[in-house]
């Protein structure tokens, strides 16, 4: 990879970030916090929604961002060639290389 493609690569891991550390802070500070007297006028199975955006809602929606995270660079892993797939790609030809060899 040269430089070009380094900065590329982690701009858009940067892009990734951002996006996803608004989103948490949307749904865990916003939510959770500063709207939760607002929300806790919607009720739903009995419980306020800002108390469940608190206890439960943030919580999840944390978990969700960490895989979106680890789906998303996969896949720019592979798009930049530094991924799983290129590096199984290297060990079978390492090992290819061997057996010929020996």
């Amino acid at each position: 990879m040269d430089e070009s493609q380094r900065r590329e690569y982690w701009r858009t891991n940067l892009q990734l970030m951002g996006a996803l550390l608004t989103v948490w802070f949307v749904v865990s500070y916003l939510f959770g916090i500063l709207l939760v007297e607002p929300l806790n006028n919607i009720v739903i199975n009995g419980f306020p929604m800002g108390f469940w955006f608190a206890q439960q809602g943030a919580p999840m929606t944390f978990v969700v961002l960490i895989g979106v995270y680890v789906w998303r660079m996969d896949r720019l892993d592979d798009q930049y060639g530094v991924g799983r797939q290129e590096e199984r790609r290297v060990t079978n030809e390492v090992r290819d290389a061997r057996e010929q060899e020996g």
